[in-house]
């Protein structure tokens, strides 16, 4: 999709879309499945005679999938269904889309609660988890044989693990990547392989970066709004939200300090990087798209997912940089998990698991990744013939896989999301208010303590 076409519907987007699809289509048939409920006579009309019965073909077991997905995501959601209820005769799947992951969370709550749930749902709750709301698919895995489990990218599937136990399964996956206007590079003579620091790429936002009367009418860079980005760059310095034990919060540490107030710096002192903020929903993402794809700005930090909405005629990927001296970027890559609820049974359960592995399959992750953006959950994507193909067209397709390769696991937030609202509000203080690194993250650090404190009495 060409960025002028996204860019007159994007204000109507829910964020759930999470910018869907590349125009390739997935390879498969999507012929209605017809269930097999026709009686078969006996072997003989004697036996028959003697039994009074007739043999029925096994019907099919029927199971709701609920998924928060709409726009280009849903549509190949609702593809890739049809494309598995017509591949086999044992499983049919029934799409129930819900607005958002939000809405898909709460109406599982409401469900799990009357014990009329879904047998598989995209989204994932370790604390549900842990106290069995969800089952863990151990003993399926074990009893496949075709699960290959060192073939998944560990980071995403380690993070469906819970106390060591398998409860999710990832089904894709994201990160988040640098994306720049190759021709505003070019004009300034910086070529995008050098960019391997965020030393660096500071040095060629500044030399990119335009003024007038003081004020910036050109960003060397945008990073995106909210605490995700810094998080990632004080990963790649060796940064810690939590201490090995899990007993107190570090966020006042040298790396955090340092590396947010370079951010800071970078914004409010040398206004060389520009924030897009507020708005309803995620409009600040959108503008910062558009300051990009309109050439107000030399490149933004955004999510794989975006890949669908840009022209790459125009742009191209890298990845996240890390910093002079320590090595490679460590930046954050999320997998989309789903589960099987433990309210199904044990059949609907069964059937579950075929429909989740299905989805994960390399041929069809490869596909997802293709259509989307978004990440392939196995590392043999890469050599699926299709993808192969693609990735040669699309080179910034395998951008954020390689990424993953190097990634940071997410944060599992002990508290209920207290520790992330704390840096949600510091990253507003350095990134807005332009409160010094230290003060803001000082004060997040108190916040998180209490928090943890209180759940660990």
């Amino acid at each position: 999709m060409k960025w002028s076409q996204a860019n007159m519907t994007w204000k109507n987007r829910l964020r759930s879309n999470w910018k869907g699809g590349m125009s390739l289509v997935l390879a498969a048939s999507f012929a209605l499945l017809t269930a097999c409920g026709s009686s078969t006579p006996a072997e003989s009309n004697t036996t028959a005679a003697a039994s009074g019965t007739e043999t029925q073909a096994k019907a099919p077991v029927e199971i709701e999938f609920w998924y928060g997905l709409g726009g280009n995501l849903g549509d190949n959601m609702k593809k890739t269904i049809d494309a598995f209820n017509a591949s086999q005769d044992e499983v049919v799947v029934k799409g129930i889309v819900q607005a958002d992951y939000t809405e898909t969370e709460q109406k599982l709550q409401a469900a799990i609660a009357s014990k009329k749930v879904p047998a598989a749902v995209l989204s994932a709750n370790i604390d549900w988890a842990r106290k069995g709301y969800y089952a863990p698919m151990d003993e399926m895995i074990a009893a496949d044989s075709n699960f290959q489990k060192d073939d998944f990218i560990q980071t995403f599937l380690n993070q469906g693990e819970v106390d060591g136990k398998q409860y999710f399964l990832p089904m894709y996956g994201t990160t988040q990547i640098m994306y720049y206007r190759m021709d505003t590079l070019k004009e300034n003579g910086i070529d995008p392989a050098s960019l391997t620091s965020w030393e660096k790429l500071a040095e060629a936002a500044a030399k990119m970066s335009k003024q007038e009367n003081g004020k910036t009418t050109f960003y060397g860079w945008q990073p995106m709004w909210g605490r995700d980005n810094m998080i990632d760059a004080v990963m790649g310095k060796g940064g810690q939200i939590l201490s090995e034990d899990g007993t107190t919060v570090m966020v006042d540490s040298p790396e955090w300090i340092e590396t947010w107030d370079l951010f800071r710096k970078w914004i409010h002192e040398d206004k060389i990087m520009g924030i897009e903020y507020g708005g309803q929903g995620w409009e600040y993402w959108y503008k910062t798209i558009d300051n990009v794809m309109k050439n107000k700005a030399a490149g933004y930090t955004g999510s794989s997912g975006d890949q669908g909405d840009l022209d790459f005629s125009i742009v191209a990927a890298m990845q996240q940089p890390g910093w002079e001296g320590i090595g490679e970027g460590k930046p954050v890559a999320n997998a989309i998990l789903a589960g099987i609820p433990a309210a199904a049974s044990p059949e609907q359960q069964q059937a579950a698991y075929k429909w989740l592995t299905y989805f994960s399959k390399n041929e069809n992750t490869a596909a997802w990744s293709m259509n989307t953006g978004y990440i392939a959950v196995r590392q043999s994507a890469q050599d699926d013939p299709e993808f192969k193909k693609f990735s040669e067209e699309n080179p910034q397709i395998t951008v954020p896989l390689q990424q993953a390769a190097h990634a940071s696991a997410p944060f599992r937030d002990p508290t209920g999301g207290k520790i992330n609202d704390a840096l949600k509000d510091a990253a507003d203080k350095v990134q807005i208010n332009n409160v010094s690194a230290a003060e803001a993250l000082k004060e997040a650090k108190e916040k998180a303590q209490k928090e943890l404190d209180r759940i660990a009495k």
